[in-house]
C-alpha cells in the first residue's frame, strides 16, 4: 500500500497519426513513406542543459513512464523501455493499449526494462540505443549524467514530471527526428478529444479537480494541478480548473498537498476524481471535515478503481487517451448530470 501511494503521487502520472478527413479515429502513417525534414544537428535545451543529436536516430530507447508509448504512437518500436509499474494485470510489463500497439507493429518479444527500483542502465546499455527519451520522467543529475554515457538523452524540459501530453509528445518527436509528425500526432489526438468530449455537453463548464485521498489518513490530501497531465486533461475535456485550489498553488510542481483545515478552498469544485475503491466516496462523506464539502457530501466524486489500467491512463498520452476517452468521460458524465 505504501509503495502504491508514492507511485500515485510521484509517477502514475503517452501512431505516426493524422486525422483522416472522414474518419474521427486515429490512424498510423508508415514513417518509412515520407523523408524526414528534420535538420541536423538537432539541439534541444533541457533541465540539465542541452542534448544535440548529429543524424536521425534509428534505435530509441525510453526510461520512465509512458515515453515508450510516445515512441510506438508514431510508428516506431522502441529498442527498450521501462516497465509499467502501475496498473497492469500481469507480470508484463505493459499496459494494454501498450500491448496492442506492439503487436500492430509486429513486435512480439520487446524489450523492457525492470527499472522499478532504479533504472537498470546495464540493460539500457545492452539495448544500444541512439537516443534515450525521458520527457515525462523524474531522472535526477547522476542519472541523466550515467544516461548520457550511453546515448544522447532527451529529458524534461524543466521540472520532474511536469510534462503536458502534449510536450511529452513534441519534446520525444523532436529526439526521433520526427518533429512535424509529433505535431501531426498532437492534433490527431486533439481532435478524438474535441469529438469525444462533444459527446457528453454535461461536463461542459463543470469545475473539476483530480486529486488523491488516503482514506486512513484523511488529515491532508493531493491534489494535481493545471501543470499535471491529470489536471491538464480535464481542461481539454471542456471542464475548468477550480479557482479555490488554484489560489493554493504556490511553486511550479505538479501537485500540491493540502491539509484538511484548508478544505473550504474545495468549496467551488463542482466535482472531483480520485482513485480508490467502492469504499472511497463513504469514506470521505464520513470524515468531519471532507463529508462538508459540497461536492464530497452531494457525492459527485468520480471514483477510478486503484492499480487498473483507467486509473494508469488518468496520466493521458495519445495511445492510453485513444484506448480509454469513451469510459472515462462516462464515468465523469454519469457524475456530472447530477450536479445542480
Amino acid at each position: 500500500m505504501k509503495k502504491s501511494l508514492l507511485f500515485i503521487i510521484t509517477s502514475i502520472f503517452v501512431l505516426v497519426l493524422a486525422a483522416c478527413a472522414d474518419d474521427s479515429s486515429i490512424n498510423e502513417e508508415s514513417t518509412t513513406e515520407k523523408e524526414n525534414d528534420s535538420q541536423y544537428p538537432i539541439v534541444i535545451k533541457h533541465a540539465f542543459g542541452e542534448t544535440t543529436i548529429d543524424e536521425k536516430p534509428e534505435r530509441v530507447a525510453t526510461v520512465a513512464w509512458a515515453n515508450h508509448d510516445v515512441v510506438l504512437a508514431l510508428g516506431v518500436v522502441p529498442v527498450g523501455f521501462s516497465a509499467a509499474n502501475y496498473g497492469i494485470q500481469d507480470d508484463s510489463g505493459l499496459l494494454p493499449w501498450t500491448a496492442d500497439k506492439l503487436k500492430e507493429l509486429g513486435e512480439e518479444n520487446p524489450t523492457v526494462y525492470q527499472d522499478t527500483d532504479g533504472l537498470d542502465f546495464e540493460a539500457i546499455a545492452d539495448s544500444n540505443p541512439d537516443v534515450i527519451l525521458a520527457a515525462y520522467s523524474g531522472i535526477t543529475q547522476e542519472e541523466y549524467d550515467t544516461l548520457s554515457q550511453i546515448a544522447p538523452v532527451v529529458p524534461y524540459e524543466e521540472t520532474p514530471w511536469v510534462t503536458p501530453w502534449r510536450d511529452q509528445v513534441l519534446l520525444n518527436a523532436k529526439g526521433m527526428g520526427m518533429e512535424e509528425e509529433g505535431k501531426k500526432l498532437v492534433a490527431a489526438t486533439e481532435k478524438l478529444i474535441a469529438e469525444k468530449a462533444n459527446e457528453h455537453s454535461s461536463i461542459k463548464g463543470k469545475k473539476a479537480a483530480f486529486g488523491m485521498f488516503n482514506t486512513a489518513d484523511l488529515s491532508s490530501f493531493y491534489i494535481y494541478t493545471p501543470a499535471d497531465p491529470r489536471g491538464e486533461f480535464l481542461s481539454d475535456l471542456g471542464m475548468e480548473y477550480p479557482e479555490g485550489i488554484k489560489k493554493l498553488i504556490t511553486e511550479d510542481s505538479f501537485y500540491i498537498q493540502v491539509s484538511a483545515e484548508n478544505a473550504d478552498a474545495l468549496n467551488d469544485t463542482d466535482l472531483f476524481i480520485t482513485y480508490g475503491n467502492k469504499d472511497t466516496l463513504a469514506a470521505l462523506q464520513a470524515d468531519p471535515i471532507l463529508g462538508k464539502v459540497p461536492a464530497i457530501a452531494a457525492g459527485n466524486i468520480v471514483v477510478i478503481e486503484d492499480n487498473t489500467p483507467l486509473a494508469a491512463a488518468g496520466n493521458p498520452n495519445p495511445l492510453s487517451i485513444q484506448y480509454t476517452i469513451d469510459e472515462y468521460l462516462t464515468l465523469i458524465s454519469d457524475v456530472a448530470k447530477n450536479i445542480k
